[in-house]
């Protein structure tokens, strides 16, 4: 992924810390591991002033969501092995998006196929059949967490951009459905430099649905 006023994606290897005796998430260290920077050590610190949920908790919320739990207690009275994928985590300035893939497992079957996506932001918790399904859940409906525009600033700078149509939502939901997929390709096919850069892209179309506004710069 790309990291804060770096021009480029790479690969890093990213470790959550939370306070001591609490699940909340306080920083992230990153150890990078490329060329001329491979092994320095980042930490970036959360603000204290907002709360963002630690993967623990994100776990536990997951843990307790009725509708999770009744379909994968369906799922295994039908014989079939729910696997829990990786707990991916997306930050966006200073909140997180969390991601966690679903696999069935057919009894006697050898290879687990995909058959729902977690999507977690903030205290919102949903499942649904695909990515795009998800992120359309939390963020395309009045009561999802997208901004609204920000009244100008004295000085001539400009508050939020106007609030996105649904066309542009749809295009960018079913851009991130796309990444996500090509960032599990490239996971597959262990192709880490690839993974990195579908990760970060996921990254920005994420914040682009949570803002309301149009790309980022580089």
């Amino acid at each position: 992924m790309r990291l804060p006023e770096e021009s480029k994606a790479e690969f890093i290897y990213m470790v959550p810390f939370t306070p001591r005796g609490k699940e909340n998430l306080a920083a992230w260290m990153v150890a990078r591991n490329d060329g001329d920077v491979y092994g320095k050590l980042l930490v970036y610190r959360l603000s204290r002033q907002s709360l963002v949920f630690g993967p623990r908790q994100i776990e536990n919320r997951i843990n307790q969501n009725t509708e999770i739990a009744r379909q994968v207690s369906l799922w295994d009275q039908r014989g079939s092995r729910v696997i829990r994928g990786d707990l991916l985590v997306i930050p966006i300035e200073e909140s997180l998006v969390y991601v966690q893939p679903l696999y069935l497992q057919a009894e006697g079957g050898r290879i687990p196929e995909l058959e729902r996506v977690i999507v977690a932001y903030q205290n919102r918790v949903v499942m649904q059949e695909t990515l795009e399904a998800g992120l359309t859940e939390l963020f395309g409906g009045s009561s999802g967490p997208r901004r609204e525009p920000g009244p100008a600033v004295a000085g001539g700078a400009a508050g939020a951009g106007p609030a996105i149509t649904d066309t542009a939502f749809r295009a960018l939901v079913a851009e991130a459905w796309r990444r996500y997929h090509a960032a599990l390709e490239a996971n597959r096919q262990v192709d880490w430099a690839r993974y990195g850069e579908e990760f970060r892209r996921l990254g920005k179309v994420l914040q682009r649905l949570e803002t309301g506004g149009p790309e980022p710069q580089r």
